[in-house]
């Protein structure tokens, strides 16, 4: 999976990892990806409903000690 961009999120709490997501996806070309790192437990509901809302593809999801990493694929 070849990662287009990625985005450091640590110390963020909602909303703040969403919405850097949000503009980082902005400025991309369509099915490029971009890999979030995050150490807010609750990004993982947050980035499922983003995705639903915003028609983004989540491709990823996992779980490393205390970070969260999620894997967009722009739309």
């Amino acid at each position: 999976m070849h990662i287009h961009q990625e985005l450091d999120t640590r110390g963020l709490n909602c909303p703040l990892p969403i919405l850097k997501a949000k503009r980082s996806l902005n400025d991309m070309q369509s099915g490029q990806l971009l890999k979030v790192v995050s150490t807010d437990a609750g990004s993982l509901r947050d980035f499922q409903a983003f995705a639903r809302q915003t028609g983004n593809d989540l491709v990823e999801q996992q779980t490393v000690g205390s970070e969260y990493i999620h894997i967009l694929r722009r739309r």
